[in-house]
């Protein structure tokens, strides 16, 4: 591998990498939203499950999958 190869490869990790922790923010943010609480970050799915909106919880419910997905993604990267 050529050391500029090398350095491509370094930025775009770092780049996924700085992706992934906006995802990350997103997801916990619109959590947040649809919570109203920050509960979910302690017990997790139990924390919107019992969401009698619909709606909220089906938002809560995608972006958990989200922020589960990019928590996976960074726990390989590292």
């Amino acid at each position: 591998m050529s050391a500029s190869s090398a350095l491509v490869s370094i930025v775009q990790i770092k780049n996924l990498t700085r992706r992934l922790d906006n995802l990350a923010k997103e997801a916990s943010h619109e959590l947040n939203k649809a919570c109203g609480h920050e509960l979910w970050q302690s017990i997790g799915f139990d924390a919107f499950d019992g969401l009698e909106d619909t709606e909220r919880r089906a938002r809560a419910n995608y972006y958990y999958g989200q922020w589960m997905t990019v928590r996976e993604l960074q726990e390989s990267l590292s």
